[in-house]
């Protein structure tokens, strides 16, 4: 399937014809048809489908054929609600590419920031606005935003808004929506909270499910060290001695944690940033800036950071520790890998770990290939871990060539500057 076999409009192929794609993911050729339709949605899909175009490109169609309708409405038309700052800077960045040939005005509005910008842009009015939900509620209560005319509402990455404390703030935003009104509910996992939260919340939803979170992508090599806690930064430093690897997105599993990796990088000479909640909206952003143009070599990020980091040809990403949830290593590994390209993964798992490391193999169903030819390896009697299966089982990566797609559209540099923009 095509776009052009989506039913969109002449203005909308026209900005995808622009932007080299023709061909859907998964989730955009099931999601897009369903939204048109006007109908509620529930998105279970992990991250890298291609999640933000299902969404955007429906809106903007909508809102387009509203005012050449000539159907006059005042205030916000639609809102997506979003996590972090990343990744409504990054929905923003899309929603301007697929609508530039469109006479809409979007806005993208976050905390950490002056407001200044922000209610200037509101006072002229806008149509889309993306928002995360402390800044929302926070211009709410001053009153410089209404949601008393949104016709489409959106809650993107549902499971991280509970993982990151936020779910009871969505509920306030919700409250204060019309009844009537088009819900897309997007979640790459659905934990009991968030599944009631969609039951309440969606009108007789149509379910899209693609890529199980169980599963890790095909095109994804996956390794695991087994290393001491103390030895992980000499490891760490010995892989990157592979000039191989130009770029590399290392996880940690909190704040200090990821700063501790970048000094014991720039020890030896290795460019690496950090991006996680402690870091202001700028240096985040110019942080992850750096990484995508190429002047930092490797970003240390936390998982909440991290779900906003849309990488293109992103190679490698390393677990410098494991994650505790089983789910968040299926979302580590998938910024690599995207769209049908390769990618690696290395993972490091010390003592305290194995019970991890467990629980990742039984999610995902495969025993991760380990990697004893390295100068840090743990005392054979630390690796004695009960494999979850058994080796004949082990899924091998497979080359794939790689298919562009849509999906990749959705990662571009981003920019601290807010600003207001009319997609045209």
């Amino acid at each position: 399937m095509l776009f052009k076999d989506l039913n969109l409009i002449e203005p909308i192929l026209k900005s995808l014809n622009t932007e080299g794609y023709t061909t859907p993911t998964p989730i955009q050729e099931k999601a897009i048809p369903i939204a048109l339709a006007g109908k509620d949605l529930l998105g279970c899909a992990q991250t890298g489908t291609g999640k933000t175009a299902a969404f955007s490109i429906p809106i903007l169609q909508h809102l387009y054929q509203e005012k050449q309708d000539g159907r006059k409405y005042n205030g916000i038309r639609a809102l997506i609600l979003t996590p972090t700052r990343e990744l409504a800077i990054q929905i923003d960045e899309s929603i301007g590419a697929y609508g530039r040939y469109l006479n809409l005005k979007h806005l993208v509005i976050f905390g950490g920031v002056s407001q200044h910008a922000q209610t200037n842009a509101l006072r002229n009015g806008v149509d889309i606005l993306i928002a995360t939900p402390g800044r929302l509620l926070d211009l709410m209560q001053q009153g410089y935003i209404s949601l008393s005319n949104i016709g489409i509402f959106v809650l993107d990455e549902a499971d991280r808004m509970l993982d990151m404390g936020f779910i009871h703030d969505v509920k306030k935003v919700i409250a204060k929506l019309p009844t009537k009104r088009q819900t897309l509910f997007f979640s790459a996992t659905m934990p009991n909270e968030i599944a009631s939260l969609a039951d309440r919340i969606l009108n007789q939803p149509v379910r899209v499910e693609v890529t199980p979170v169980s599963s890790t992508a095909q095109t994804i090599k996956q390794s695991m060290y087994f290393v001491d806690k103390n030895d992980k930064k000499d490891l760490l430093v010995h892989l990157l001695k592979d000039s191989l690897i130009e770029r590399a997105l290392v996880f940690a599993r909190t704040k200090h944690g990821s700063d501790k990796v970048v000094k014991d990088l720039q020890k030896f000479g290795i460019s690496a940033e950090a991006i996680h909640g402690n870091k202001s909206q700028n240096a985040r952003q110019r942080a992850l800036s750096n990484f995508k143009g190429g002047q930092t070599r490797v970003l240390v990020a936390t998982d909440i950071a991290a779900r906003g980091i849309d990488v293109d040809n992103l190679t490698h990403v390393i677990n410098y520790e494991l994650p505790n949830v089983p789910e968040t290593y299926v979302h580590r590994i998938g910024r690599t890998g995207r769209a049908g390209a390769s990618g690696t993964a290395f993972s490091f798992c010390d003592h305290e770990e194995k019970e991890y490391l467990r629980d990742i193999q039984k999610l995902i169903g495969v025993t991760i290939p380990v990697v004893n030819d390295h100068p840090h390896v743990m005392g054979n009697s630390s690796m004695n871990i009960r494999r979850t299966l058994p080796q004949s089982s082990v899924q091998r990566p497979h080359s794939q060539g790689t298919r562009r797609t849509f999906a990749s559209s959705e990662r571009r540099t981003t920019s601290p500057k807010i600003t207001l923009r009319r997609a045209n």
